[in-house]
C-alpha cells in the first residue's frame, strides 16, 4: 500500500566523495596561507611567496585543484649581510693561512716527543699492608632459622555451603508456608472481586504477588550467602592471624642475620681503611718531591707538541655570523567540514522521519480499515457537522474512480475526532473530503452525510 511519500534516496558516494575533497582541499590551502606568516626582525625578513602551482586530480571524481606551492625567502638586515660577506672573505684568507702552516706539522708529527730532559720517576715501595686481608674478619651468616610454613588454604573444602544450605533450608522450612497462605488469599481476593485467570486484572494481581514471593526468596538466598560469607571471613581471619606470626618470627631472624653480617661487613672495612691509609701515607712520603717534577715536564712537552695543531685548528674555524632568530608564530588551523559524515546524517535522519511516518500510517490505516470493517457492508455517519475536536493525524491514497481509464490516485485526509455528546475518540474520514474524490461513496440520510464504507474500502485497496 502507497502512503504519503516515497523512501529518500542515499546520497551518491561518488559526489559525496568529491564534496568531501573539494572541502578538504580549500581547507588546506586557507590554512597554508594563515600559517605561512611573513616575519620582520632587526636582523632580516623571512617571507612566504607563491611560486607556482601543482594541479592535483582526484582519482575518485577527476575533478583537478590548482594548490599552491610556497618558496620560503630568507634575506639578511644590511648589516648582517657586510657580516656575512666579510666573513666569507675572512675565512677564505684563513683557509689560505692554514694551508700554509699545516706544512709545519710534517716536522712537529715527524719527530717523537723528547723526554730526554724530564727526570726519571721513583720506583714503587713494596706494599706494606695487603687491604684485601680480611682474615682477621668473621665469616657472613647465610641462612636463617625455620619460622615455619604459611597457611595456604583456610575453610572446609565445600567453603561452608553445606552450612549455607542449611540456612536457607530453615528459613524456606518457615517462609514456604507463609507464601501459600499468601497466595491462596489473593487468589480468593481476585476471585471475590470477579476477576477469573487469564483476565489481565488476574495477571497484574498475581504479578504483585509473584514479584513480592521473588523478593521473600532472594532475600533468604542473601541471608544464607551472608552467614557463608561470615563464617568464611572467620576461617580467613584464623588463617591471617597464623600467617602474620609467621611472617613475624621470620621478620626476627632476618633482622638479626643482617644485623650480625652488617657487624662484619663494617669491621672488614674498617680494616680495609687502615690498610689503605697506611699504605697512602708510606707513598706520599716516598714520592713527593720526584713525581711532581716529573708530572710538571711531561705537560709541558706534550703541550709544546699540541700548539701548532691548536693554532690551526683555530684558523680553520673561522669566525662565525649571525643568523637572525625568527618566532615560532601560533598555528592557526581551520577544521576540515566533514561534508561526507553530514550528508550521511542528514540521510539517516530523514530516513528515520520516514520510518516514523510510515509506522504511523501503518497505525492510521489499521485503525481505519478496524473501523470500516466494523461497519459491515453499510453506510456510517461521517459528516464533518456531526463531529468536534478535530485534529488531522495524516493522509492515506484512495483510487479516483472518476478517471477509470487511467486510474489516478488522491490523498484522502485522517482526522481523529469525536461525535458532539459523546467524548469517545474515533479515527476517520470527513465525509465531504470522501465526496471530492468519489461523489458516489457518499449519501445524505436525514440532511447527514453518509460514506458507503465497502466503497470506501474498495477505493483504499485500489490504491495498493
Amino acid at each position: 500500500m502507497s502512503f504519503k511519500d516515497e523512501p529518500p534516496q542515499p546520497p551518491s558516494p561518488t559526489v559525496t566523495a568529491g564534496a568531501q575533497t573539494a572541502t578538504n582541499v580549500s581547507t588546506a590551502v586557507a590554512n597554508a596561507f594563515l600559517n605561512n606568516m611573513n616575519q620582520t626582525t632587526p636582523l632580516g625578513n623571512l617571507n612566504f611567496n607563491v611560486t607556482g602551482n601543482y594541479d592535483f586530480q582526484d582519482p575518485v571524481t577527476g575533478a583537478v585543484y590548482s594548490i599552491p606551492r610556497f618558496t620560503a625567502v630568507q634575506q639578511l638586515g644590511p648589516t648582517q649581510a657586510e657580516t656575512l660577506n666579510q666573513g666569507e672573505l675572512a675565512k677564505l684568507n684563513l683557509s689560505h693561512l692554514a694551508n700554509t702552516q699545516s706544512s709545519r706539522l710534517n716536522e712537529v708529527l715527524g719527530a717523537g716527543i723528547d723526554l730526554s730532559k724530564v727526570p726519571a720517576g721513583p720506583e714503587l715501595p713494596p706494599t706494606i699492608i695487603d687491604p684485601y686481608d680480611l682474615s682477621m674478619t668473621k665469616p657472613l651468616q647465610f641462612s636463617l632459622g625455620d619460622a615455619g610454613a604459611l597457611t595456604r588454604s583456610y575453610g572446609p573444602a565445600d567453603n561452608f555451603s553445606a552450612d549455607r544450605a542449611r540456612v536457607e533450608e530453615a528459613l524456606y522450612g518457615r517462609l514456604n508456608p507463609q507464601l501459600a497462605l499468601e497466595r491462596q488469599r489473593t487468589e480468593q481476593q481476585l476471585a471475590d472481586r470477579g476477576i477469573q485467570a487469564g483476565q489481565g486484572a488476574y495477571t497484574a494481581g498475581m504479578d504483585a504477588y509473584n514479584r513480592q514471593a521473588n523478593d521473600l526468596r532472594l532475600a533468604v538466598t542473601q541471608t544464607a550467602g551472608q552467614e557463608q560469607q561470615r563464617m568464611m571471613d572467620m576461617a580467613q581471619q584464623r588463617a591471617q592471624f597464623e600467617n602474620a606470626a609467621q611472617q613475624q618470627a621470620f621478620s626476627q631472624l632476618l633482622s638479626r642475620g643482617q644485623f650480625y653480617n652488617a657487624a662484619e661487613m663494617q669491621a672488614a672495612q674498617e680494616q680495609q681503611q687502615r690498610a689503605n691509609f697506611v699504605n697512602a701515607a708510606s707513598r706520599a712520603h716516598y714520592f713527593e718531591d720526584p713525581a711532581t717534577r716529573r708530572q710538571q715536564a711531561l705537560t709541558e712537552a706534550y703541550a709544546l707538541r699540541a700548539q701548532p695543531i691548536n693554532e690551526i685548528s683555530a684558523l680553520l674555524s673561522g669566525s662565525q655570523v649571525s643568523q637572525p632568530t625568527f618566532r615560532d608564530v601560533p598555528r592557526t588551523n581551520i577544521p576540515t567540514t566533514d561534508f561526507a559524515g553530514i550528508q550521511n546524517q542528514a540521510f539517516q535522519q530523514q530516513f528515520q522521519n520516514f520510518q516514523q511516518q510510515q509506522q504511523q500510517n501503518n497505525q492510521i490505516i489499521g485503525g481505519l480499515f478496524g473501523a470500516v470493517g466494523n461497519i459491515g457492508r453499510g453506510f456510517f455517519m461521517s459528516d464533518r457537522d456531526t463531529k468536534e475536536n478535530i485534529q488531522r493525524v495524516g493522509s492515506i491514497f484512495v483510487a479516483d474512480r472518476q478517471k477509470l481509464e487511467e486510474p489516478k490516485k488522491k490523498k484522502l485526509p485522517i482526522y481523529e475526532y469525536n461525535y458532539k455528546g459523546d467524548d469517545a475518540r474515533h479515527v476517520g474520514p470527513m465525509a465531504q473530503d470522501v465526496e471530492k474524490i468519489d461523489p458516489g461513496a457518499v449519501k445524505s440520510i436525514g440532511g447527514i452525510k453518509h460514506v458507503n464504507a465497502p466503497r470506501l474500502m474498495g477505493a483504499i485497496l485500489g490504491a495498493a
